[in-house]
């Protein structure tokens, strides 16, 4: 079945998404994410929701919210209605569904863990009902050497048997690997993507899996969005948001996105515990952060101790329409 938009997201799409197929509108007119916090705080203290900013007593409301953002542009952002319907479509054709924070069947992992912080919007496609297991972050360089990637690859499907979720960050290298290893064993992945959802989708690989029901992809950035640093440090938090706990398997020290989500982890959210590879002889990446506060991973044995590894947090449920989709 294709899941229809609820009216907050309608709204937080016309506001913030840049509906790619309109490109008349320039990005820099679009609210930025402090822009939409300031217009949903002031939406919240006149009891009020994104969703009224488009019913049809709506004029009063944004003259109201013009403290907060200025009446003229968000009748401007409201007024290009016209381009949700072709947008909406294309990403249905592909089974991308697309929720609003103010909807009830947002992550819930997201909303509790990063509050106001958390995606306005999220899209995705696959079973929603995966963003609600917790499970194991695992995340790594792009360019790992095979040591690590056999690592990456055996904790994946150790994961799997456990009945643990791996989320990772989609990238090749590590989050390739281990999300891979733990599909090849029929375990449940959850892939936070900085780019690409559109395609990542229809590829051939990832489709068979999400028929299958134990893959879900998300992004908090537009299906068609390239690929951006800043977009991808971003996403880091919300891979970390959905899971219990987090493996670091290999980083450059003091550099790029790995180590930088992590470090934020260990410096200012602390989510969850932070875990590295021991690596015989040390590395100056994995023991960088150690110095930080993050733990040697203990290679579980079995599956019971595995499972004891992500007990510090539990997984939050999400609360869901239907998470049963019909794909492609």
């Amino acid at each position: 079945m294709t899941e229809e938009l609820t009216d907050n997201t309608k709204a937080a799409l016309l506001l913030i998404g840049p509906l790619i197929s309109g490109r008349d509108t320039r990005a820099q007119d679009l609210l930025t994410p402090g822009e939409f916090k300031r217009l949903e705080r002031r939406l919240e203290e006149l009891s009020r929701e994104p969703a009224d900013l488009i019913s049809s007593d709506a004029a009063s409301l944004i003259q109201e919210c013009g403290d907060a953002v200025s009446s003229d542009r968000l009748e401007h952002l409201l007024g290009r209605s016209f381009l949700l319907g072709p947008v909406v479509e294309s990403w249905q054709t592909r089974s991308i569904w697309v929720t609003n924070r103010s909807d009830s069947h947002y992550p819930g992992a997201l909303s509790s863990t990063l509050g106001e912080d958390a995606p306005a919007l999220l899209y995705g496609c696959g079973d929603r009902s995966l963003l609600g297991t917790g499970g194991l972050a695992v995340v790594g360089s792009r360019n790992a050497d095979p040591d690590a990637m056999a690592f990456a690859e055996q904790v994946g499907s150790q994961a799997a048997s456990s009945g643990i979720t791996i989320v990772s960050g989609g990238a090749r290298g590590i989050d390739q690997t281990a999300m891979l290893g733990a599909a090849n064993s029929g375990g449940n992945v959850v892939g936070v993507l900085a780019d690409g959802l559109q395609g990542a989708v229809v590829n051939r690989d990832n489709r068979e899996v999400l028929m299958q029901g134990t893959l879900c992809l998300v992004s908090p950035y537009d299906p068609n969005a390239g690929f951006n640093v800043g977009n991808a440090m971003q996403r880091n938090k919300v891979i970390y948001a959905l899971a219990q706990a987090g493996l670091v398997i290999s980083t450059d020290l003091g550099k790029g996105g790995t180590w930088s989500g992590a470090k934020e982890q260990l410096d200012r959210f602390h989510f969850g515990p932070i875990f590295v590879r021991d690596v015989p002889g040390g590395s100056p990446g994995l023991d960088g952060l150690r110095a930080k506060g993050a733990q040697l991973w203990p290679n579980p044995s079995d599956q019971s101790e595995f499972r004891q590894l992500l007990e510090y947090r539990r997984p939050v449920e999400i609360s869901s329409q239907d998470s049963s989709l019909t794909l492609f």
